[in-house]
């Protein structure tokens, strides 16, 4: 499928983001810091940009969240961007697969000094929200998707059952530069994000839509939605 921009365009669109970072974000070295050591990490380079982060944590202010679930920790910077945002006695629950990636964001949770505000749990992210569960966590006001996309239908589950009303969820990488109107793909993360948008258009407990973004990330984009109720998902409906 043709997407229809070209390498000019996403130049532009990076010089513009690189605009606005300059204009409405206050340079934080640490924060500099935390991105150059998930580079030196080797880690994938798919940490939201300055400009994201600072979206996420207008968000979380604006919802009042205090207590929030990220599922994708990878190197921490999006998860200290919104501790940032918390109140003192806020806290976010944050799951990662990946040992090393893991390593790395409590080195960067400890350079930024949100560790005690962070809970970080390594491992499947489904056992690990099967755990919570388990634990009987209570709901949470904030909820980041941002792992995995084949695993996202099953992401919007969970979320929807540690949400309460008026829980906002938001989830990541859902545009896919277009692709997720290619009806054809084999690809297992379109599959997955196209059910994910199945599974919304049928859910009557979320009011949700997506925004198409262009920016240093390229194209893509984002669903916003918010928890209409407080029923919960029984829980054999989870697997």
């Amino acid at each position: 499928m043709s997407i229809g921009y070209s390498t000019d365009h996403e130049h532009q669109w990076s010089e513009v983001d690189h605009y606005v970072e300059q204009k409405l974000i206050l340079i934080d070295p640490v924060m500099q810091q935390v991105r150059d050591n998930n580079y030196q990490a080797d880690l994938p380079p798919f940490d939201v940009s300055p400009v994201q982060g600072q979206f996420l944590q207008l968000l979380i202010r604006m919802s009042g969240a205090r207590r929030i679930l990220e599922i994708g920790t990878l190197g921490g910077y999006s998860t200290i961007w919104m501790a940032h945002a918390l109140p003192t006695d806020g806290r976010i629950v944050t799951l990662e697969l990946d040992q090393h990636h893991a390593n790395t964001a409590r080195a960067n949770f400890e350079l930024a000094g949100v560790t005690p505000q962070i809970e970080l749990r390594q491992g499947d992210a489904l056992e690990q929200l099967a755990r919570l569960e388990e634990e009987q966590i209570e709901p949470f006001d904030f909820i980041f998707i941002d792992a995995d996309k084949p695993n996202n239908p099953h992401y919007l589950k969970w979320a929807l059952h540690f949400s309460r009303r008026g829980t906002v969820i938001f989830s990541d990488n859902v545009i896919r530069e277009g692709e997720i109107i290619n009806r054809h793909s084999s690809d297992p993360r379109i599959k997955g994000v196209r059910t994910f948008y199945d599974m919304l258009a049928d859910e009557p407990r979320i009011t949700a839509t997506a925004i198409q973004t262009l920016g240093s990330k390229g194209y893509d984009g984002f669903m916003i939605g918010i928890v209409n109720e407080d029923v919960q998902t029984p829980v054999t409906d989870l697997e």
